[in-house]
């Protein structure tokens, strides 16, 4: 039985799966609550499945990349969580989770390709590509999307973009041959389901201690307006 950890982005979220089966998921896309709602979704998860917090096996987070802060906080969170209890940490790569979401939900044709994005600021996005069974063809990368962005792929693929940062870049993207932006999905907890199933019978497990979240970029603070 493994609890799962999504915050990466504006989602607050966490479910419960056992023997790579969802069970439950409670998550809110709202900006700015993961402090204070991720420990709440916990423990509400927890106590409407009649869940223990000694009965769980394992930890599973999105480890990004994705909004810093909202990786700190679900990082540490599970991180605390894992050492409290005794339990291992998986981490899954947010990128990778939104893929196998997409395919669980829409199980796109064979020669499709897909591209998660998640938004970076201005027209800057975190990125990667996946085949339609969940393969990855690029790595997880920070692009700035611009009217010649894939277009080496979309000369023989036609690519599916979806995530917060698709739809910001839609207006670039949408009216090239071979695109379609898929508006409206947002991530879950319950989209690392089969990757965290897959890691902890394969015993693939994060050192608590080490870890960290996957920023990708390094964090550059903003100035409070006045």
């Amino acid at each position: 039985m493994i609890l799962q950890i999504e915050t990466a982005t504006t989602v607050c979220s966490v479910a419960l799966a056992s023997e790579g089966q969802l069970i439950a998921c409670i998550e809110a896309d709202q900006r700015n609550i993961h402090a204070e709602k991720i420990t709440v979704f916990i423990d509400e998860l927890l106590t409407s499945t009649n869940t223990n917090y000694h009965d769980l096996d394992a930890i599973a987070v999105s480890s990004g990349p994705g909004s810093y802060t909202g990786l700190r906080i679900g990082v540490s969170v599970a991180k605390g969580l894992s050492f409290a209890l005794d339990k291992p940490l998986i981490s899954v790569e947010t990128l990778e989770a939104m893929a196998d979401g997409y395919i669980a939900q829409f199980n796109p044709d064979e020669d499709t390709l897909l591209c998660p994005m998640i938004d970076a600021r201005r027209m800057e996005v975190f990125t990667a590509i996946f085949d339609a069974r969940g393969n990855r063809i690029q790595p997880t990368s920070a692009e700035i999307i611009d009217e010649h962005s894939f277009s080496d792929l979309l000369s023989n693929h036609k690519i599916i973009f979806f995530g917060d940062g698709a739809e910001k870049c839609s207006s670039v993207l949408s009216d090239k041959k071979g695109v379609e932006i898929v508006t409206g999905f947002v991530n879950s907890a319950k989209y690392l389901t089969a990757k965290a199933e897959q890691k902890f019978r394969n015993k693939q497990f994060e050192d608590v201690a080490y870890f960290e979240p996957y920023y990708l970029k390094d964090f550059i603070a903003g100035k409070k307006a006045l």
